[in-house]
């Protein structure tokens, strides 16, 4: 084969570590993003927060021994020239492109402070939400008159219970996995259980519902009218009471529907999962990113200054840096200079496009904002990017773990996109407001009698929806509605 030289053309698009750093910033939520900004002040002696008391205090003492030193020195530390080609800062960073979403929400942020492999993280991760339900029930083995042998059968019982505080091993199970030389029978494990029954939270360890609440009754107010009734209810016919049949109830227990409403009331407010009482499981915090309100007729669009603090550089140290000195310290200074600008303007960058994505979904989405979900209108992402002439890959960062304060409430951005059901005057439906006209049926419906899948697909036919059956389970099952059956109640 010929060996030849050949010359060819060709475009591509290079990833620079700050156009990385802009697309990076622009996916953060605003927790993750006042972390970044910690991190970075932290790094970079050149990045500072206007209210920072000490530079400020090192800027007064600089400026008292030569003003008109250090005003040269800053001017002229503004066009310092660097030795790679990054020292031009474009006016509008190029964070609109198709690139892949390379950094998820959950990565590691930071270049040394913060997240290591040692462990180390911001305090607001830092915290513990409190003790889980398996701690909780140690403790209270611990401070127990429990012999060694009970104790180890205690948590052989306890690591098999699940997070709803259900016992989720059957007891022969147990028994096998415990030592040998314990010599163990299972009486003395049905024993341990049962004292473990009477820890709190009130209702643990039960191996089904019918015993969580049965253990929730004999430790309640037994003065309760109707607290044997309901024992005997749970006790001779749970299997008629998850039915909901009703009349058949009456029936057996010889009552009339008055007293079986207070019956059902009771049971009704026993906890189906007692594990739940005990906080287990970090707490999620959402910041709002953006605010609207209406001024004067108005929607006005605001950004969160909290989330979203202003930098700037240090003057103190930008006035340090001469413009023909290679020393070691002073292109430090020149690099930390160049990376404090490129993270100011990227945060910018950030601010100017988050305001107007979120701008652009509240005009499009007036009428929910005056009128509630069933006022929402169909949207999507390509919707928005072509009206903002960005990229749907840059539509989609910016609304992903944003939130927007409204008078209706707190909206992740990505809760105003909702596919269309057309109606039958030609128009269009949002799936948003399918599913709120589905809550505000079910919420107006007879508590004996309630409305069936097909039911509400005809009346949402009626209003001019066509939806069919199947469209209208999934709607409801995304929402946590159970079915028909499911709802019947007395009152």
């Amino acid at each position: 084969m010929k060996q030849t030289l050949q010359l060819k053309f060709s475009q591509n698009l290079t990833m620079t570590p700050q156009l990385q750093q802009a697309i990076r910033l622009l996916q953060l939520s605003g927790v993750e993003l006042q972390e970044e900004i910690q991190q970075a002040i932290e790094a970079n002696p050149l990045l500072e927060m206007p209210d920072d008391d000490n530079s400020q205090r090192a800027e007064d003492a600089a400026g008292s021994t030569d003003n008109s030193a250090d005003n040269r020195k800053t001017e002229e530390s503004q066009d310092l020239p660097t030795d790679d080609n990054q020292s031009t800062i474009p006016e509008d960073l190029p964070v609109d492109s198709s690139w892949d979403d390379t950094y998820d929400s959950s990565y590691s942020t930071g270049s040394g402070t913060g997240s290591g492999e040692d462990g180390e993280r911001d305090f607001e991760y830092q915290a513990h939400s409190g003790e889980n339900l398996h701690e909780h029930l140690m403790w209270q083995v611990e401070v127990s008159p429990f012999t060694d042998k009970d104790a180890t059968i205690a948590l052989s019982i306890i690591d098999a219970i699940d997070d709803d505080g259900y016992l989720i091993a059957p007891l022969d199970e147990i028994l096998q996995g415990l030592p040998p030389e314990l010599e163990t029978e299972l009486d003395e494990v049905v024993a341990v259980l049962h004292r473990i029954q009477t820890f709190d939270p009130v209702g643990v360890a039960a191996r089904d519902l019918r015993e969580t609440m049965l253990l929730q009754l004999r430790q309640g107010d037994s003065t309760n009218p109707w607290h044997q009734l309901a024992t005997h209810l749970l006790t001779d016919h749970f299997d008629i009471l998850a039915n909901r049949d009703f009349a058949q109830l009456m029936r057996k227990l010889k009552i009339t529907e008055a007293e079986l409403q207070q019956v059902v009331g009771l049971i009704q407010s026993l906890n189906p999962r007692p594990g739940n009482a005990i906080a287990s499981g970090q707490t999620e915090y959402i910041v709002p990113d953006v605010f609207v309100s209406k001024k004067e007729g108005k929607w006005l669009v605001e950004l969160n200054p909290d989330v979203t603090p202003k930098l700037r550089i240090n003057n103190l140290y930008a006035g340090m840096i001469k413009r023909a000195n290679n020393s070691s310290d002073n292109v430090y200074l020149k690099n930390q200079l160049q990376e404090a600008r490129w993270f100011i303007k990227s945060l910018h960058s950030r601010s100017e496009t988050l305001l107007k994505v979120a701008t652009c979904i509240v005009e499009r989405q007036k009428e929910f904002l005056d009128f509630g979900e069933e006022s929402m209108k169909p949207l999507v992402m390509f919707d928005i990017a072509e009206a903002v002439e960005m990229h749907e890959s840059t539509i989609s960062r910016v609304t992903t773990k944003k939130y927007m304060h409204t008078p209706q409430g707190i909206y992740e951005l990505k809760y105003f996109f909702s596919s269309h059901v057309s109606t039958t005057s030609g128009g269009e439906c949002s799936s948003t407001a399918i599913r709120a006209m589905i809550k505000k049926l079910v919420a107006g419906e007879k508590p004996g009698k309630p409305l069936s899948d097909s039911k509400i697909a005809s009346l949402l036919s009626d209003k001019g929806i066509q939806v069919a059956r199947r469209t209208v389970a999934k709607y409801r099952e995304a929402m946590a509605i159970p079915p028909s059956n499911e709802r019947k109640r007395l009152i």
